[in-house]
């Protein structure tokens, strides 16, 4: 289902097997993105989310600034050596 302009959009589907598991058609319009999705069942209902990968951006503004004053490391350059 999906809600357009605050009413229910629902279509009829087929269900069909596949080998040994049942399947459906996704009618276009309806269609998900990405190649994989999470199925999970709410009740008598079976729920199927797009499962996304997340982006790296969204990731990392999502997380909290640290308050933390990191110590400054005295890491100087290696001497150099003489190979030849």
């Amino acid at each position: 289902m999906s809600v357009v302009d605050g009413r229910v959009e629902a279509r009829r589907v087929s269900l069909f097997r596949n080998g040994r598991n049942q399947a459906v058609r996704i009618p276009r319009g309806f269609e998900l993105p990405g190649d994989a999705a999470l199925l999970y069942q709410d009740g008598d209902r079976l729920v199927l989310v797009p499962e996304t990968a997340p982006v790296l951006r969204e990731l990392l503004e999502s997380w909290d600034d640290l308050d933390v004053d990191f110590p400054t490391i005295d890491d100087p350059p290696p001497a150099p050596e003489a190979i030849w």
